[in-house]
């Protein structure tokens, strides 16, 4: 008999082995598999399928109680065959393991019985052991192992029994290899076919390669909010299927969740490329351009073909399109308050994901000179990135491209906040977006020069030509009316040219447009001081005292203005100093003395070893910066007992405040804002 026609039972295990580790290796070379070898089990015998599934979905299963077998389509024929373990690997490219130790070779592709087929094409078992249930340990001879070799019955009776799963396709695994135990074959066990991790709790199951399957889980995973973990699962299916709309559709949903609007914009975009007529797509993007406050394009969507949206976005389209119209028609006519009014109503009735509209709210606030909020409005508005979706890229806001308007708000901001530099970097970028808008373009030469004047104003400035630093910062202003850094400027300069009637006059317009400006405060208050207007000096200096608390010019500025101001009232002033330490008085004599002063003194009673004491002590260091005009003293009544049975004192802390020798008040133990409060009532 010819070896040919031997059978199987009959050829040395050597060289079956020998011809199997030929067939699925490359010269000894396993880093580098190829995508096809062919199994010879038998000379003359149909070459048998890959295992690689690089062109075919592999779902991974077990029975212990239903047969498989090894099955691989080549030509006309066919050859299925079942492993020692029960390895099984169907035309479809499913593996499945089950405890039947027989071989054969069939022409069939004939589904088994309690077998049935998923739509993708991969074969589904019902019945049996669960799916993480070990293979046999007992083995016959034929038998497919990690180490690419066929062993003999019971040579793995010593093994570990561990599942066989495919690799995912990554670290030295390729996609389809077989490897032992569903954790330890490296990174493949645990991450995706794109090296992502799989939600917690999973990297040690085997997850289906089936598309269908993955995106079930991640509905599953969305239904009960944890949206980063849907995501993973739509992202493994769309690696395996992504011509699959729906796939993308899902993923926008998870997107949106997770307030990645600009990604789920996105993909809802590629699911309609896919799938032109897919209606779930366009209402969810419809949605999301609600959101964003593009209605024109929410419509279209919502309403796509005959079918009818979800009556509440309907609604909240209606309201959010109503809001928008009468926000457009306020600022044509610069009703910048009913701007500010319908923009926060068109946000708030479901547009609260579009810049744009924060960006309106920003510029009305702006007009109606509350630059701080203005620019806190903005920097806190929503980001988006239009430019990465067809369905947003070419949007118009108020005529004007969606981005181009938010650099063009911006830009409005900056300048009026002192910010050049930026206020012309952010138009020149507005401008190369909607380089035709009319308002873009004025704006751009405004601003152009305006920064033109201001550096010549200021050139002027340091050089002490302040004559024409004022006509340099005069042109300016004509190119930005309402423009406070200007108006303080040139203050500056009347104020040098001792002309301080116009110098308060454009201080006062520099806080008109920008109440909290602090510079311009400063300035008009050295002016009031000039104009020997001492009231308008004290309460400008207060206020800026208040803002400013450590700071000691101003405190020094507000205690001569409080002076001056007595003086003028024909109240009695005389050795008044300001500021200094905190004093330390020592004796009966010193004390008399210091409290006789006609400003209020702050006297501290206290004991070096009393808790309490040592807490307030440093806070009346703090008070004597705050209020220079006022003397404060402390007297430890350990040393210094002739006092404190002078003044009667038996419980430490006790705070007095003096004036003229008279007691104006007492405080025991007071805290921090009582104590200060009393500070303040007595100072100038």
């Amino acid at each position: 008999m010819s070896e040919s026609c031997k059978p199987i039972s009959e050829l040395g295990f050597t060289t079956l082995s020998d011809r199997l580790r030929n067939s699925l290796t490359c010269n000894g070379d396993t880093t580098n598999k190829p995508d096809f070898r062919e199994l010879d089990f038998a000379p003359g015998s149909a070459p048998a399928s890959p295992i690689s599934p690089l062109t075919v979905r592999p779902t991974i299963s077990t029975s212990s109680s239903s047969s498989g077998t090894l099955s691989g389509r080549t030509g006309n024929g066919s050859v299925s065959g079942r492993t020692g373990t029960g390895t099984r690997i169907s035309d479809s490219g499913e593996l499945s393991v089950d405890s039947s130790p027989t071989f054969s070779v069939s022409g069939s592709r004939g589904v088994k019985p309690g077998h049935t087929r998923s739509e993708s094409g991969s074969s589904i078992y019902s019945g049996g052991s669960s799916a993480t249930s070990p293979p046999v340990n007992v083995l016959p001879a034929g038998n497919i192992c990690r180490s690419v070799r066929v062993l003999k019955t019971g040579m793995m009776s010593n093994r570990s029994s561990k599942p066989e799963v495919f690799g995912l396709g990554t670290g030295n695994y390729g996609h389809g290899s077989i490897m032992r135990g569903g954790s330890g074959s490296g990174a493949a066990a645990a991450t995706g076919g794109k090296g992502e991790p799989f939600p917690a709790g999973l990297s040690s199951k085997r997850v289906s390669m089936d598309p269908e399957d993955l995106k079930k889980l991640g509905n599953e995973e969305y239904k009960k909010g944890h949206f980063l973990e849907a995501l993973s699962f739509y992202d493994r299916a769309i690696s395996l299927s992504p011509v699959n709309a729906a796939y993308h559709c899902n993923r926008a949903a998870a997107l949106m969740g997770l307030k990645r609007l600009s990604e789920a914009v996105k993909e809802c975009d590629e699911a309609i490329r896919l799938d032109s007529g897919y209606v779930r797509a366009h209402h969810r993007l419809g949605s999301l351009l609600v959101s964003l406050g593009q209605v024109e394009n929410a419509r279209r969507h919502l309403h796509f073909k005959e079918y009818q949206p979800d009556p509440n976005e309907a609604q909240k389209l209606q309201l959010v399109e109503k809001h928008l119209n009468a926000c457009m028609n306020s600022r044509r006519v610069r009703d910048w308050g009913c701007v500010l009014r319908e923009a926060g109503g068109a946000i708030s009735c479901g547009a609260d994901a579009c810049p744009q509209l924060f960006a309106c709210k920003a510029e009305a606030l702006l007009k109606l000179h509350r630059l701080d909020d203005a620019d806190s409005v903005l920097s806190h508005a929503p980001k988006f990135d239009s430019t990465t979706s067809p369905s947003c890229s070419q949007a118009k806001f108020f005529g004007m491209q969606s981005e181009a308007y938010i650099l063009f708000t911006r830009a409005q901001i900056d300048m009026a906040l002192g910010r050049f530099e930026s206020a012309a970097a952010s138009i020149e970028k507005s401008i190369q977006i909607d380089p035709r808008n009319v308002e873009v373009a004025v704006l751009l030469q405004n601003i152009r020069s305006l920064c033109r004047a201001r550096a010549r104003g200021n050139d002027l400035f340091k050089s002490e030509r302040f004559t024409e630093a004022c006509s340099a910062y005069g042109e300016g202003l004509k190119f930005d009316p309402s423009n406070s850094i200007l108006y303080c400027n040139r203050a500056a300069c009347w104020f040098k040219l001792g002309q301080f009637e116009r110098s308060l006059d454009d201080c006062n317009q520099a806080l008109l447009n920008h109440p909290n400006y602090t510079k311009a405060l400063l300035r008009r208050a050295a002016t009031y001081t000039k104009l020997e207007r001492w009231a308008e000096s004290v309460s400008d200096y207060e206020v800026l005292r208040r803002e400013l608390p450590d700071n000691n010019d101003i405190a020094e500025s507000l205690f001569h203005a409080q002076v001056a101001l007595k003086k003028s009232r024909g109240e009695e002033v005389y050795n008044l100093k300001f500021g200094g330490e905190v004093e330390l008085i020592n004796n009966l004599e010193q004390f008399k003395a210091a409290v006789a002063s006609t400003g209020a003194s702050v006297v501290l009673f206290k004991t070096t070893s009393d808790l309490q004491c040592n807490q307030i002590s440093p806070f009346l260091d703090t008070l004597c910066i705050r209020y220079p005009s006022i003397s404060f003293l402390k007297v430890d009544i350990e040393e210094s007992a002739a006092i404190a049975n002078f003044e009667n004192i038996r419980i430490v802390p006790t705070i007095k405040i003096y004036k003229k020798s008279n007691r104006m008040k007492e405080m025991v133990c007071p805290s921090r804002e009582v104590l200060e409060s009393s500070v303040r009532h007595y100072s100038f």
